[in-house]
């Protein structure tokens, strides 16, 4: 029989390289207006405010955003983008003040957005909770979005919303975390042998 360690570490590794590949593959998450138009993954979201800001290396965005963007390019039957142009088609070309306000209102989804690429890089290394934490913030934010909002789904272009694949982000991102998935193996594994005496 699997200890339970040995069943934790499995599924946080499974966990983690799977919210790995939501984030570096910018798979839709949510929907909401950044300076790029509509983002739609925390990658987006970073990366807009990022390239503007002028904070970060290039060549580092750059490689976090080709994968993301060559599979948009795939699925869409188009041809592979241009490392050159790339972040042009994430806000380099607009003006530095533009959208702060709407970011900054979006403040929740922005740190949240944050939290969750990191967390995502972090958890290659070793678990950590940022990701988790990260993914409820944004989520957090959008609810709080829509319910302070109520005609934000009037305008479908403006709209905010979650899609499903957030509720797999969220869980993968728990999952992720070692000790605590441990302590449920342990707990599944008492329940099932009191079952069995039973």
């Amino acid at each position: 029989m699997v200890s339970s360690r040995k069943c934790a570490h499995i599924i946080s590794f499974v966990a983690s390289f799977t919210y790995l590949l939501f984030v570096i593959f910018q798979v839709p998450l949510f929907r909401v207006p950044c300076r790029i138009g509509s983002c739609e993954s925390p990658l987006q979201v970073t990366s807009s405010q990022l390239i503007v800001s002028g904070l970060f290396p290039e060549t580092i965005l750059k490689v976090l955003l080709y994968p993301g963007a060559a599979a948009d390019s795939v699925l869409k039957k188009k041809a592979l983008p241009n490392s050159d142009d790339l972040l042009a088609s994430y806000g380099s070309d607009y003006s530095m003040g533009f959208g702060t306000v709407m970011d900054l209102g979006r403040i929740e989804v922005l740190a949240g957005s944050y939290l969750m690429v990191v967390g995502a890089l972090v958890n290659v290394i070793g678990p950590s909770r940022m990701s988790f934490f990260g993914s409820l913030i944004v989520t957090w934010g959008l609810i709080c979005e829509v319910f302070s909002r109520k005609t934000a789904f009037a305008n479908h272009s403006k709209a905010i919303g979650i899609y499903p694949t957030m509720m797999i982000a969220i869980v993968s991102a728990f999952c992720s975390m070692r000790k605590d998935v441990r302590r449920i193996v342990r707990i599944c594994k008492k329940c099932l042998s009191k079952a069995k005496l039973i």
